[in-house]
C-alpha cells in the first residue's frame, strides 16, 4: 500500500471520528434544549428527577466531548511538532541527534498520554449521552403513567 493511499485512509478515518464527536455534541445540545422546553411553566416535582438526571448526564456528555476534542487537537499539534523534530527542522531541537531523540521520546510520551485521555473522554461522552437518553425516556414514561392515574 502506498504512503499516499495510507494518508488518504487516515484522513478519511480522522474526518469520520471528528464528525462523530461533533454529531454527539450537536445531539446533546439539542437534547438539552428540548428537555428544557418540556418543563417550561411547570413547578418542580419529584417526578422530574429522571429529567434532572438526564440533563446532568447530557451536560457531562458535552463537557467530555469538548475535552475529547481538545485532546485530539493537542495530539495533532504534537504530531506536527514531532515531524519537525525528527526532520531536524524544529527551532529548539535543531539537528543534534541526542536532542532530537530526547524531544521525540518526550513528544511520543505526551501523545500516548493524550491519546489515552482522548479515548476516555470519547467513551465517557457516549456513555453519558446514552445514560441521559435512557433517563429521559424513564422520565417521559413516568409522566405518561402519572397522567393515567
Amino acid at each position: 500500500m502506498s504512503s499516499e493511499h495510507e494518508l488518504e485512509i487516515y484522513r478519511q478515518f480522522r474526518t469520520s471520528q471528528d464528525k462523530y464527536g461533533y454529531f454527539i455534541l450537536a445531539a446533546v445540545g439539542a437534547a438539552i434544549g428540548f428537555a428544557l422546553t418540556q418543563t417550561n411553566g411547570k413547578a418542580l416535582s419529584y417526578s422530574q428527577i429522571p429529567l434532572g438526571i438526564s440533563l446532568i448526564s447530557w451536560c457531562l456528555s458535552f463537557y467530555f466531548g469538548c475535552n475529547h476534542l481538545n485532546y485530539v487537537s493537542s495530539n495533532m499539534f504534537a504530531n506536527l511538532e514531532l515531524l519537525k523534530v525528527e526532520k531536524g527542522r524544529h527551532p529548539k531541537a535543531g539537528n543534534h541527534p541526542q536532542v532530537i531523540k530526547a524531544a521525540s521520546d518526550g513528544i511520543r510520551d505526551a501523545m500516548e498520554t493524550n491519546s489515552k485521555w482522548s479515548s476516555r473522554f470519547a467513551r465517557w461522552q457516549f456513555q453519558s449521552f446514552t445514560f441521559g437518553g435512557i433517563s429521559y425516556v424513564v422520565w417521559h414514561v413516568l409522566e405518561m403513567w402519572m397522567r393515567v392515574k
